[in-house]
């Protein structure tokens, strides 16, 4: 029994010193209150623990935890209402036997309470609670909190001592941070800093990613490192020394001031009054600092005193857009003012004689082109969809975004032909040809962005015709660490492409993010010891160190050709676009076999399905089976809203619906999620942010099929699709939709998206 005690004694000892490393090795605060948390729980003996850090300027603790992709905060102030701020202001340790009993909690001070609503709301029952000081010296550094011991009835001495080990541990951690923190100037977002909601070097991450994007640092910071709008704008405020405003889609200017002042004038200089309070006006601005800005306002004479107020571009713009009824203008022009030049009012089923329609010429056609242009880049489309209905109704405009078309708007049928006419002329396009479908491209200059847009026109019913323009923004490869890979399919892929020579295919549906993919997989390996060429049409993602080469079929220059010119020009890696014929097919085959790592696509339904695919164009087996060295599947489902998606408990029929979707309960026992209380998915609702969709971005589901001795010897038997599928399951693939239902788990999309886009 001794040695047992012993060893026990002993592994809580290396345990401890383990802990006490990380701490003292921790980044920063938050890395302690977030990541370093769970493992101090692991060696105490409690179900939950809680790390509270002091904040000196508010005297408040404070405490960080993740909520999905987003990190919260909780602060509590130093009184004698709640068990933390009792600690807090007394430095007294609490060790509570029954919470929920008052007369154990009131026997330590009168004003002592248990808050009991964080049960009621994460379902979670606390039982026994100690908490102990944090303290340095005779310095208060936060507060450590254990809920409900995993052993026995009440925390006893043992577990006091343990607390107050790791808590002597934390207080030195935390006094040495803030003894070390360097004297900072003043800085528009140091509260953030101070509070350790953001460490200073992804603060210095996001004001580079700002710069190199040229996007605003607030927008950044909310958008990109999930922080709050409201600590933002706090950070802003406490730096200008004023309030802050944030847009919540229902404020609206009042009538005399949307009376006095332009629309136009007031995005232009990005201000806005919101009202009179107490005799001066609030006025909502960027930058309350901006002397030019300020005497711009004071001119415009809506009262003797002003209040300024910060707040981001983005909300100004919505809340000047939502006063003045205008549609979505943020970073373009004003739409509803080009359809009034138009003269939107003709009634719709008139007859409209011939010398009604206008020239493409017209100031107001080629404003309205730009305008459409300009909008469906602002609202992230990947196609624009311009649909003429002849003279009795009005020419539609919608816009594809995350896979799904939108109405845009309607166009009236008197300026159909020559909004198409317009659009020609800007892809260098035969206006007087309306028989044939023709392709072109237009570059397009938006401010100092340029953007290419692939556009083709198509004849249609009634002599009309369809314009359809895929935008091609120019953009750099994506990490494939962010491209949504499980980490068995991450970890094998990366090892396949970074392979000396063999073949890599991915495949999927037209827009499944097939290019996207293998111009990341190229980022990976590209490095100035190995030479790349790439065959593509178009090229939309350019890489320096890439040699990239344009497809031009009307002059012969084809895949197949461009393939063969560059086993002539010393590569180590070919990546080509598409492989659409047998020819280009045999070539990349060939050229993996004598030493090259070779990329392709191809449109298959499934990873196992390419290879009957290759073999049914006249592939040799053996070759390819020698040259292969793995299929990704691909496909794009929709995400559900990070700003209204809802979370709820899924009843077991909808869970088991699930389980029959993976592939039933045998198959789905390998994810290790079990069905409980505490389960919970998100749910698709609707805001503005989404325009009421419930779907904002989309998230790649995949399925890869590894080039095993076990799978090469079936293609060289020619084997069935399910041989494949059977033999690459076993050997660890898993299927598009098993890899999307893990992701309905993950609380990032749900079922219906998911069986939107994968067969079973």
């Amino acid at each position: 029994m001794a040695d047992k005690n012993l060893e026990r004694e002993l592994e809580y000892k290396e345990h401890l010193t383990e802990i006490i490393n990380l701490i003292h090795a921790a980044d920063d605060v938050g890395d302690i209150l977030i990541n370093i948390r769970p493992r101090i729980l692991d060696m105490l003996d409690a179900e939950r623990l809680t790390i509270y850090a002091v904040d000196a300027k508010t005297n408040q603790v404070y405490s960080l935890f993740k909520h999905g992709d987003s990190v919260k905060e909780i602060r509590v102030p130093r009184t004698a209402n709640s068990m933390v701020g009792f600690v807090a202001l007394t430095g007294q340790t609490l060790s509570i036997k029954n919470v929920y009993d008052e007369a154990e909690i009131k026997a330590y001070h009168p004003q002592l309470r248990f808050d009991s609503s964080w049960d009621k709301k994460s379902g979670f029952t606390t039982k026994q609670m100690l908490t102990t000081p944090i303290m340095h010296d005779k310095y208060l550094m936060g507060v450590l909190q254990m809920l409900n011991k995993t052993e026995g009835d009440a925390f006893d001495e043992a577990d006091v001592r343990a607390a107050s080990e790791v808590a002597k541990t934390l207080g030195i951690a935390f006094y040495n941070r803030r003894r070390m923190a360097p004297k900072r100037s003043p800085n528009k977002f140091g509260q953030l800093i101070d509070k350790g909601l953001i460490s200073e070097k992804n603060f210095e991450d996001a004001v580079s990613y700002s710069r190199m994007n040229n996007l605003p640092v607030p927008d950044v910071l909310v958008e990109k490192y999930r922080l709050s709008k409201d600590e933002v704008l706090k950070s802003l405020g406490s730096f200008y020394s004023t309030g802050h405003f944030i847009y919540d889609g229902t404020q609206r200017m009042s009538d005399d001031f949307r009376d006095r002042l332009k629309h136009e004038y007031l995005s232009k200089i990005n201000v806005a009054p919101l009202g009179r309070e107490n005799g001066a006006v609030q006025v909502i601005m960027e930058d309350p600092s901006d002397l030019a800005k300020v005497d711009a306002v004071r001119t415009m004479q809506l009262a003797p005193r002003y209040e300024f107020l910060v707040a981001m571009g983005k909300d100004i713009h919505e809340y000047l857009d939502a006063s003045y009824e205008v549609a979505g203008t943020y970073g373009g022009g004003d739409m509803a003012e080009i359809l009034g030049e138009l003269g939107i009012e003709e009634e719709v089923g008139a007859e409209l004689d011939p010398s009604d329609e206008v020239e493409e010429t017209d100031s107001a056609v080629v404003r309205l082109a730009n305008q459409i242009i300009i909008d469906g880049f602002e609202r992230g489309a990947s196609d624009i969809h311009v649909e003429p209905y002849g003279k009795e109704h009005p020419c539609r405009v919608r816009f594809r975004i995350d896979g799904i078309c939108h109405i845009y708007q309607e166009i009236p049928s008197s300026h159909r032909a020559a909004l198409v006419s317009r659009l020609k002329i800007m892809s260098k396009l035969d206006i007087s040809e309306k028989r044939l479908p023709q392709d072109g491209k237009i570059r397009f200059r938006m401010g100092r962005k340029k953007i290419e847009l692939r556009v083709a026109t198509l004849p249609t019913a009634g002599g009309e015709e369809d314009v359809v323009m895929r935008i091609l923004a120019a953009s750099k490869p994506i990490p494939l660490e962010k491209m949504g890979f499980s980490s068995r399919n991450l970890n094998e892929f990366q090892k396949i492409i970074s392979k000396p020579y063999g073949i890599v295919l991915c495949v999927g549906p037209t827009g499944s993010g097939k290019t996207t993919t293998l111009h990341s997989a190229l980022g990976h390996i590209n490095t100035p010891e190995r030479k790349i060429w790439t065959a593509e049409d178009p090229v939309e993602i350019t890489q320096f160190g890439l040699r990239q080469v344009q497809m031009k079929p009307k002059i012969g220059l084809t895949f197949a050709r461009a393939m063969r010119a560059f086993l002539r020009a010393d590569p180590d890696v070919i990546m080509v676009g598409e492989m659409r014929d047998q020819e280009t097919a045999e070539i990349g085959i060939e050229a993996s076999l004598t030493g090259h790592l070779v990329f392709s696509t191809l449109h298959t339904n499934s990873a196992p399905e390419t290879v009957t695919r290759l073999m049914d164009m006249g592939i040799e087996a053996f070759n390819f089976a020698d040259s292969l060295l793995g299929v990704l599947a691909q496909r794009l489902a929709r995400r559900v809203c990070k700003k209204c998606g809802e979370e709820y408990h899924p009843s077991e029929e909808e869970f088991m619906g699930m389980v029959e979707g993976y592939g039933g309960m045998e198959e789905f026992e390998a994810t290790g999620i079990k069905y409980g209380p505490d389960m919970t998915l998100l749910r698709a609702m609707g805001c503005p942010n989404c325009a009421g969709t419930g779907y904002k971005g989309r998230l790649a589901i995949h399925e890869l099929m590894l080039g095993t001795d076990e799978i090469k010897r079936i293609i060289q038997k020619e084997g069935r699709v399910e041989d494949l599928r059977n033999q690459a399951k076993a050997d660890g693939m898993t299927t598009l939709m098993q890899d999307g239902v893990v992701k309905v788990f993950e609380k990032i999309t749900d079922m219906k998206q998911v069986r939107a886009v994968c067969i079973k």
